[in-house]
């Protein structure tokens, strides 16, 4: 009765199956198992009920102690096949389909630890590193730096140990001491991938070249085939009549796309041939944002603001700076007079929805700063400006600034602005005609502060730094009267920082 009770509590009622070697994955009917098992249990735990020694019970059992263990009947399906599993491009945004795969940090034969960076991808919004949940071995790697990796797809084989992927994708409970099962043997063969060992790159060379890689003799560790051997093999068949020269290609060349073998091989012989580039990451995304704001009608105000006074503002601040490695520019006071007068004229600080013509006016004002980076323009953006000082300004500015550089924005710190600042003057030109963020209403291009002459009112000239900034506006939220309004505004501030000392909160 004992034993019928906890069989019936304990087994049958979770919904597990048991799983026999001799057929893994078909569970045994339950009038066989249930016969076993009541014949084993119930002989041991009577036992223990009757004998008069106060040895807790011995629940070890002979039969089940090496040939069941418990799976979660609804993962058993799931359960990956040898240790290989796939490794996919998990969503690294809302509204992401697809990223750029950048850079790998692994290679094949690589032992990898779980939360061990992989590679690194960008979308349109944030570069992001992907990091392993196993641990186990690099088997194959399916992608390239620089391919376009869709959101779910592959992007690398593993193979790990079974018990360490029953342990990751469904609960396990094991009768009895398992010490003594053999693991699966995570040594690397080569039908892991397609035949031979090789990178991705050499893979592609071959296939350049119109070569079965599995036809190539590897000359490398385990028989490994490398871009030498490649090319050894292309010029044994006349595939290639310069193989002294291509074969000093450098393999980050051949990784990144700069330049083809063949193409080097042209610049020698005095021939110069177009050269496709395609566009990736932000310059990608920069496409798209500004094809769809070329359909929004725009117009431009143009306006000179004395900055005299800023500069004397700004050389001041530097003097009185008793923080290690802060440098005070023009740009955060600009930014925060910005935010001041955005106050006044919320319209300005809004963003339209075209698909129920409203218009949202921002309560936060997030101003973005247009960087040049060497991986294209990026525009992350300051949070809550209107609740920021200057020397606040100055240093999330700095981080955004070296974080952009580097690469490493965040998809956080590039959403969510309300209006974009770009400092054209910082790199050259008077003044620019920028073209709105959108969702945006707004964008203010500023040129460099120059030393012009002007004539004051009683006709005497004097010189002046003169700073042309020029605002893009969306005409179907924005007209040109509350634009030259808020112009005012922010060139008054700029003209009399002092006024900052008095309206700010």
């Amino acid at each position: 009765m004992i034993g019928r009770r906890v069989l019936q509590k304990r087994v049958w009622n979770n919904g597990r199956r048991w799983l026999f070697p001799s057929s893994p994955l078909s569970p045994v009917p339950a009038s066989e198992a249930t016969e076993c098992c009541k014949r084993q249990f119930s002989t041991r735990v009577l036992a223990a009920f009757s004998s008069p020694s106060s040895n807790p019970l011995d629940l070890k059992f002979p039969y089940m102690e090496n040939k069941c263990k418990f799976f979660s009947s609804n993962a058993v399906a799931g359960l990956p096949m040898n240790g290989i599993v796939d490794v996919p491009l998990a969503q690294t945004g809302e509204g992401i389909a697809e990223c750029e795969l950048l850079k790998w940090f692994v290679h094949e034969g690589d032992e990898v630890d779980e939360f061990q960076p992989l590679c690194e991808v960008q979308s349109d919004k944030a570069t992001i590193e992907i990091t392993s949940r196993y641990k186990g071995r690099v088997a194959q790697v399916l992608h390239d730096p620089g391919s376009i990796v869709k959101v779910g797809e592959t992007l690398l084989k593993m193979a790990v140990e079974e018990s360490r992927v029953e342990e990751s994708r469904v609960p396990t409970v094991i009768l009895g001491n398992l010490e003594n099962e053999k693991h699966f043997d995570t040594k690397l063969n080569k039908d892991c991938t397609s035949g031979v060992l090789s990178t991705p790159a050499v893979r592609n060379l071959a296939k350049e070249h119109g070569i079965n890689i599995n036809d190539v003799q590897g000359s490398g560790k385990d028989g490994r085939v490398l871009k030498e051997d490649v090319l050894k093999y292309a010029a044994q068949k006349s595939i290639i009549k310069d193989p002294s020269f291509t074969a000093t290609a450098d393999l980050g060349e051949l990784l990144h796309g700069e330049k083809s073998s063949s193409h080097m091989s042209a610049e020698v012989s005095g021939h110069h041939e177009d050269t496709v580039v395609p566009l990736r990451g932000f310059q990608r995304t920069m496409v798209k944002t500004m094809s769809m704001a070329a359909k929004v009608p725009h117009f431009h105000y143009v306006e000179e603001i004395d900055c005299d006074a800023l500069a004397e503002l700004k050389g001041s601040f530097q003097t009185n700076n008793a923080e290690p490695g802060i440098k005070f520019t023009f740009l955060p006071i600009l930014i925060k007079s910005l935010s001041m007068a955005l106050s006044k004229y919320p319209m300005v600080n809004s963003c339209f929805n075209e698909e129920s013509v409203e218009v949202i006016l921002r309560g936060s004002h997030n101003i973005g700063i247009a960087m040049a980076t060497p991986n294209g323009l990026v525009v992350p953006n300051i949070k809550n400006v209107q609740s920021l000082s200057i020397l606040e300004i100055t240093k999330e500015l700095s981080r955004l600034q070296q974080l952009a550089l580097d690469n490493k924005l965040s998809p956080d710190d590039i959403s969510g602005g309300t209006i974009t600042l770009s400092n054209i003057g910082a790199i050259g030109g008077k003044f620019g005609a920028p073209i709105v963020n959108l969702p945006e209403v707004a964008i203010i291009a500023m040129g460099r502060i120059q030393k012009l002459p002007r004539v004051a009112d009683d006709g005497d000239i004097y010189s002046a730094s003169i700073m042309t900034v020029n605002i893009g506006a969306d005409h179907r939220v924005l007209d040109g009267a509350t634009v030259a309004r808020f112009c005012n505004e922010w060139k008054r501030f700029i003209e009399k920082p002092e006024l900052l000392m008095l309206h700010m909160k």
